[in-house]
């Protein structure tokens, strides 16, 4: 007699093929992320190697696999459903990036505004969100602040060595009106995805400026 656990996997499947869901990551009909793609991630984070300028970093997975898919259908396939569970998963390399007791303050690196314009929203925003709230579940006092800004227009990365990358960055980047009050608290940048560094050194470079100690990094891929 068939048992009710090894039911489970089917009865998953014919509820994804009743409401058009399928795992972003393989596409088998069931549950937004499958058990075996859930599996198949990461299971911790890991210590992303030094770039120059990039403050000590941390990534929830590689850019490679599952972890690659499923970034890339929140990013560019439109699966906002995916910002809780990527956020947790970034929540895991913040909490690894800066341990200890101390309030975090989680920094978002803006996306550019070509970008938000044609994805209809900065989507790192949402996983900075969902990584605060992961963390105070697990009793770790976070806040999340948009701080950064652009200031001026700069090309897509994509394509760009590193050099290219790092002068097509070089001053984009400042502070708003308000920054001066997080001063005395250990900044996180976050983002979705580590290249060459050159981002997320421009980021911590214009937060140095205005006086904010930032701690470390953390993003939920290292592209190596």
């Amino acid at each position: 007699m068939t048992s009710f656990p090894s039911l489970l996997p089917c009865l998953r499947a014919l509820g994804g093929l009743a409401l058009g869901q399928c795992c972003r990551a393989c596409g088998r009909p069931g549950a937004l992320v499958c058990p075996e793609c859930a599996d198949a991630l990461a299971a911790r984070p890991h210590r992303c190697s030094p770039r120059p300028g990039c403050p000590p970093a941390w990534a929830a997975g590689p850019y490679t696999g599952v972890d690659r898919a499923l970034l890339l259908a929140y990013k560019h396939g439109g699966a906002r459903a995916l910002a809780a569970r990527s956020g947790a998963r970034l929540a895991a390399a913040v909490a690894a990036s800066a341990p200890g007791p101390r309030p975090l303050l989680l920094v978002p690196v803006p996306a550019r505004p070509q970008s938000v314009r044609r994805r209809g929203g900065d989507q790192t925003l949402p996983l900075a969100r969902s990584a605060v709230r992961e963390l105070r579940r697990r009793g770790r006092a976070a806040e999340q602040r948009p701080l950064l800004r652009h200031r001026r227009r700069v090309a897509d990365q994509v394509g760009l060595g590193r050099g290219e990358r790092r002068g097509n960055l070089a001053g984009a980047l400042e502070v708003r009106r308000g920054a001066s009050r997080a001063a005395d608290a250990d900044a996180v940048l976050v983002d979705d995805v580590v290249t060459t560094g050159a981002t997320l050194a421009e980021a911590a470079r214009a937060l140095r400026t205005a006086g904010v100690r930032v701690r470390s990094a953390a993003v939920l891929a290292e592209r190596r």
